[in-house]
């Protein structure tokens, strides 16, 4: 058999990745089986294990995927020229949730939450998760200083409290987003506004 071109041994495996995506995004990772993937990917058993060797390493692949398109995201923001207001910023990680791959057949944000679980249970995935978020924090502290140097925070404020605060609603944005009605990055804003003048 002719070996595939890189371009299309990656296509290939690409189309794998996202069958396992939408097996996961109907029935959560314990509940798909890799006879379910490989069904859903129209290929052959044995053509899929040439990407994947196992239901974990799909579940892994996924869960970076995931994980590093927020990171994507957040560093776009850090990226741009002049530094989003705080409003700009949640309005981003709002749209980004409720759009949610509105034009696909899976849900990458829905899938974080299985991969949250997933870290709870298997260390390896603990540690990745956890090194990921600590590099969001990072970004967002990094925002909340130009927030201060700009003079658009108070000048006693603290940038690494306040990226601690945005990190600790990312993950509440996707949870009420797919539990409950989400917030609007308006109500947001204002309620973030608000709590500052609380004594």
């Amino acid at each position: 058999m002719p070996r595939l071109s890189t371009e299309l041994w990656e296509q290939r495996r690409q189309h794998v990745l996202v069958s396992a995506w939408q097996c996961f995004t109907r029935d959560g990772f314990h509940a798909t089986s890799m006879d379910d993937i490989i069904a859903a990917t129209g290929m052959s058993s044995s053509a899929v294990y040439r990407y994947f060797r196992s239901k974990s390493e799909l579940v892994d692949a996924t869960a970076e995927e995931s994980l590093q398109r927020i990171g994507n995201l957040l560093a776009g923001l850090l990226a741009q020229d002049p530094t989003p207001s705080l409003a700009e910023v949640v309005e981003a990680l709002v749209d980004y949730v409720a759009k949610r791959n509105k034009d696909e057949d899976y849900d990458l944000s829905k899938i974080a939450v299985y991969a949250w679980a997933e870290a709870l249970r298997r260390p390896e995935v603990r540690t990745r998760t956890h090194d990921f978020y600590a590099g969001v924090r990072v970004h967002l502290t990094q925002l909340a200083q130009c927030w201060l140097d700009d003079g658009r925070l108070a000048p006693d404020a603290d940038p690494d409290a306040v990226g601690a605060v945005l990190l600790t609603m990312l993950p509440g944005l996707i949870v009420t987003q797919h539990l409950v009605d989400g917030a609007s990055a308006a109500q947001l804003v204002e309620g973030l506004s608000g709590l500052g003048s609380v004594r």
